[in-house]
C-alpha cells in the first residue's frame, strides 16, 4: 500500500513542478511543497509534511548523524537555496542539490526523494530532458549518499548521476520519438477541459447545451484561443468512449446515461 501511495504522490509532485514553472524554483514554496506532496500521509507526524525538521534523527546504515539545531537547520537551508540559485550551470546546481539536501536532511523523512525530484528544475527550466533513477540499482544510490554523509566524498553520487541522466536522456528521446510532441494548446488548458466535459457529462447536458456551456467558458478565455478551444472540446466529446473516460474523471454511469441522451439526440 505505501509503494501505491508514493506512485500517486509522485505523480501530484511532478505535475506541481510542471504546472506552474514561472514559480517554480530554489526557493522555499517550491521545495516545502514538493515535501508536503511527496510525504503526504506517510509520516507519523502529519504536521510534518512540508515543515522543516525540529529535532535530531538518524540515519539508517550510517553513523553520520545531521544537525539537530532547527534554527541551524533553518538558516543552512536557506543558504543551500541561495547558493543553488546563484549557481548558472543546470547540471551543476542539479547535483550541487542531490549533494546537500540529503547532507542537511531539513525534513523529518522523504529528503532523498525530495532532492532527486528537486533536481529536475533546473531541467525543467532549461527545456532539457529530466532525470529519473527508475534504472538505478538502490544500493549504488545509497552508497553514493553514504560516501557523501560519512566522507565528504561525493565521487561515487556523482558517477551515479551522470550514468542515471544518460539512461534518462536516451528514454525520453526514445520516448518522443514515438509518442511525438505534445500539443502546447493542449497542455495549457487540459485541466480546464477536463473539468468542462466532467461537468456536461456529469450533469447530462443535451448538445445543444453543451454547445452554449462550452462557448461561454471559451469567452473567459484569450481570444485568440477561444475558437480553438470551443474545436478541440467539441472533438474530445464526440471521441469521448468507456476506454478514455477515466482521463475526464467520469463515473461509468454517468457516461452511459449521456451517452443514451446524446445518441437520442442524433436519432
Amino acid at each position: 500500500m505505501i509503494i501505491i501511495l508514493r506512485h500517486f504522490y509522485h505523480k501530484d509532485a511532478i505535475e506541481f513542478l510542471t504546472q506552474s514553472p514561472k514559480d517554480i524554483g530554489f526557493n522555499r514554496y517550491t521545495i516545502l511543497n514538493l515535501h508536503a506532496l511527496l510525504s503526504y500521509n506517510l509520516l507519523p507526524d502529519p504536521y510534518a509534511s512540508g515543515r522543516l525538521r525540529t529535532f535530531g534523527v538518524g540515519i539508517h546504515h550510517s553513523v553520520y548523524e545531521p544537525l539537530a539545531m532547527p534554527q541551524l537547520i533553518a538558516e543552512l537551508f536557506d543558504l543551500i537555496l541561495k547558493k543553488a540559485n546563484d549557481i548558472q550551470d543546470p547540471f551543476e546546481q542539479v547535483f550541487f542539490i542531490m549533494v546537500h539536501l540529503p547532507y542537511l536532511q531539513p525534513f523529518d523523512d522523504v529528503n532523498k526523494r525530495v532532492s532527486r525530484l528537486v533536481a529536475n528544475i533546473p531541467f525543467i527550466h532549461h527545456n532539457l530532458s529530466p532525470l529519473s533513477f527508475v534504472d538505478v540499482p538502490n544500493d549504488l544510490y545509497i552508497q553514493g549518499i553514504i560516501g557523501v554523509y560519512e566522507l565528504n566524498c561525493y565521487d561515487l553520487l556523482r558517477d551515479v548521476f551522470m550514468w542515471a541522466y544518460e539512461r534518462s536522456s536516451a528514454r525520453y528521446a526514445a520516448l518522443r520519438q514515438s509518442l511525438g510532441e505534445p500539443d502546447p494548446f493542449r497542455f495549457t488548458y487540459r485541466d480546464a477541459m477536463r473539468d468542462l466535459i466532467s461537468n456536461i457529462v456529469s450533469h447530462g447536458l443535451k448538445a445543444n447545451e453543451a454547445s452554449v456551456r462550452i462557448e461561454d467558458f471559451a469567452k473567459t478565455l484569450p481570444e485568440r484561443d477561444q475558437q480553438r478551444f470551443i474545436e478541440v472540446v467539441e472533438t474530445e466529446l464526440l471521441s469521448l468512449h468507456e476506454g478514455n473516460s477515466a482521463r475526464y474523471r467520469i463515473r461509468l454511469s454517468d457516461l452511459k446515461r449521456w451517452q443514451v441522451l446524446w445518441g437520442m439526440q442524433h436519432v
